[in-house]
């Protein structure tokens, strides 16, 4: 006999298994409960880990992302949701929170206390996001607002606190734009093909029109004008066949050779037939062909930024630069470069540890009907027997379920100290949050050439247009994912210390890379730190456009990534006052100081006082 568990969850996450596979009609569903994000992966679901406590939010938590994963596993199919999903960012994000709210209204119709769980699960994530905070449309995310609003008029439901608040915000600007399309919400809801064509009617009406790329269903049209001909084609290829036929047995005395003489001429006249047609013989009759759509803007947070060639810019991963014999022997020597500093640097990361652990330990909510029993306030049972006993429960620390990306400048002026120390400070900054469970990604931007590459000689082969945009090839460098663990990738970082890597330096489109990647992540909490040492520059591109060019476009980015608010944006400048354009930064004016500045800004980003947490960062907001 097995022997019986001694975890009090252990019954709970059983049935909830259980009453998930039976939601999502599939008996063969694997269903696993962990730490990492929840999610639905073809026929396995992620659920969040039950600790033995068995708190009322982890419960309700779970029962929540059950139902919700199980009832997308129901009612969505992956073929039609690619088939119609458009390629643009927003437009993407409009059309996916759509389709999840059309998941669970499906299930609130058929199953009414899915309903009440589902709500738990979105007022949990409308909290981590602060959802309730936000008192300004531009602030608030419009895609979620969308889904919000699709799920509220489907259901008729109050949505909990937070959505509702980001759903009002926009609510009137989404009922003014596409009022007359939502009004045939209830009619699509059960269809899943009428239904991504109404989102995609919606995205139109809210004016993203221009990222939902082609209309899918025009390529259906042409397969159903093409099939009559091809129908003709075997109708009268059928009837000359028969006439054959019947030649042959009219006329016995016909060689056999001389049939297969004209069989083969006849191939011979079809094959010169399609020779002839050429590229006619693949082109539907009617319409000329479409044009291809516009090409979509170099970026989102500037639509006038242009790049004159992007072909030759690269995205590359550090083991792909340099043999690893030689990343090896460039980490060596920047160990052994940075030996001075090993001892100061060991000491701020074991302070950045205790500070995240002590809050990971002695996070606790006080005074509660149920939980774990409390025995420093037993006292007052004592000495009045009619007082309720009093409970206590471990709080979720915010920083459990968050990823942090490093993005480092790699342009010239950081050679020598500035770029070791930047080096070793990332690297004992990842081995210290992955030891709290927080993942860490590494990034890195320059460019390919100095004074412009491939770009500048197609320009100057053009002719020399005017106002040509960015005119170098980028150069982007993904040193640890981060999902890699840092045991693994700790020699990429030795990279930094190879002689003619560091060049130009692009910084608004780097900030926009790292923001997409970090956007994309399932975490709930996103933090980006930004390393650099000045203002961007590339002589290529300044010489030949406004000399604010890429100043303005940093600007931008930076406005675009703060007024989102999907990541909490933050910089150290190297020598160099970086608070002009970031609006939480501070200025180091010793390389030797950004180990501490590194530690004591991430630490102070956990802190639950904000109060606490602008004193250590030492940062205020613009007015």
């Amino acid at each position: 006999m097995n022997k019986p568990s001694d975890n009090p969850a252990d019954p709970f996450k059983k049935a909830l298994a259980e009453a998930t596979k039976v939601m999502a009609d599939d008996a063969e569903l694997s269903v696993t409960y962990s730490v990492d994000p929840p999610g639905l992966s073809g026929d396995a679901v992620r659920l969040p880990q039950v600790t033995r406590r068995m708190t009322r939010d982890e419960v309700l938590l779970a029962r929540g992302t059950a139902d919700a994963l199980a009832l997308k596993h129901k009612f969505h199919d992956d073929a039609t949701h690619v088939k119609y999903a458009p390629p643009g960012q927003m437009a993407r994000d409009l059309y996916e929170a759509m389709e999840t709210a059309r998941c669970e209204a499906m299930g609130a119709r058929e199953m009414p206390g899915t309903a009440s769980n589902i709500d738990h699960k979105i007022a949990e994530d409308a909290g981590k996001r602060g959802f309730d905070q936000i008192t300004a449309a531009a602030d608030a995310p419009l895609a979620d607002a969308a889904g919000f609003l699709v799920r509220h008029l489907a259901t008729g439901r109050d949505l909990p606190k937070g959505a509702d608040n980001v759903m009002n915000l926009w609510r009137d600007f989404i009922e003014g734009q596409a009022g007359e399309t939502l009004e045939d919400l209830n009619a699509t809801l059960s269809d899943q093909r009428e239904f991504a064509k109404f989102a995609r009617q919606v995205i139109d009406d809210l004016g993203y029109g221009d990222q939902l790329g082609e209309d899918p269903d025009q390529d259906d049209q042409s397969d159903d004008e093409a099939e009559p001909d091809e129908d003709e084609d075997q109708d009268s290829q059928s009837e000359e066949q028969s006439d054959s036929e019947e030649e042959a047995e009219a006329s016995p005395e016909q060689s056999q050779e001389e049939q297969q003489d004209q069989t083969e001429a006849q191939v011979s006249l079809d094959d010169l037939a399609d020779e002839e047609m050429g590229d006619e013989a693949e082109m539907p009759d009617g319409d000329a062909p479409l044009e291809p759509p516009p090409p979509a803007p170099a970026s989102e947070a500037d639509p006038n930024y242009t790049v004159f060639l992007p072909d030759h810019d690269e995205e590359i991963r550090a083991e792909d630069l340099a043999e690893p014999a030689e990343l090896e022997r460039l980490r060596a020597y920047l160990d052994q470069q940075l030996e001075p500093l090993k001892g100061a640097v060991s000491r701020l990361a074991n302070k950045l540890q205790r500070r995240l652990q002590a809050q990971q330990n002695r996070s606790w909510l006080f005074d509660l009907e149920e939980g774990i029993l409390d025995a420093g306030r037993l006292a007052r049972v004592v000495a009045n027997p009619t007082t309720p006993l009093s409970f206590k429960q471990e709080k979720d620390t915010e920083f459990r379920d968050t990823v942090v990306t490093l993005l480092l400048d790699n342009s010239g002026s950081m050679r020598g100290r500035p770029i070791s120390i930047a080096a070793i400070c990332a690297d004992v900054l990842a081995r210290t949050l992955e030891r709290c469970q927080v993942k860490v990604e590494i990034l890195g931007f320059t460019t390919r050439a100095w004074k412009g590459g491939q770009a500048r000689e197609k320009w100057l082969a053009d002719g020399r247009p005017q106002q040509p945009g960015r005119l170098n090839d980028l150069r982007h460098i993904i040193y640890k994912q981060a999902d890699a663990p840092m045991r693994r990738t700790r020699p990429n970082l030795g990279l930094m210390m190879k002689e003619g890597l560091l060049k130009e330096n692009i910084d608004g489109e780097a900030l926009e890379w790292a923001h997409k990647r970090i956007v994309a992540r399932p975490e709930a909490r996103k933090i980006l730190m930004v390393i650099s040492d000045g203002a961007p520059v590339d002589d290529s591109t300044l010489s030949v456009n406004p000399a604010n060019y890429l100043e303005k476009h940093l600007r931008d980015v930076i406005a675009m990534v703060e007024k989102r608010k999907q990541v909490e944006l933050l910089a150290i400048g190297i020598g160099h006052d970086v608070t002009r354009y970031y609006d939480r930064a501070v200025t180091i004016t010793d390389v030797e100081q950004l180990a501490g500045a590194m530690t004591e800004q991430l630490a102070s980003l956990f802190d639950t006082d904000p109060r606490a947490r602008a004193r250590m960062i030492g940062i205020k907001k613009a007015s």
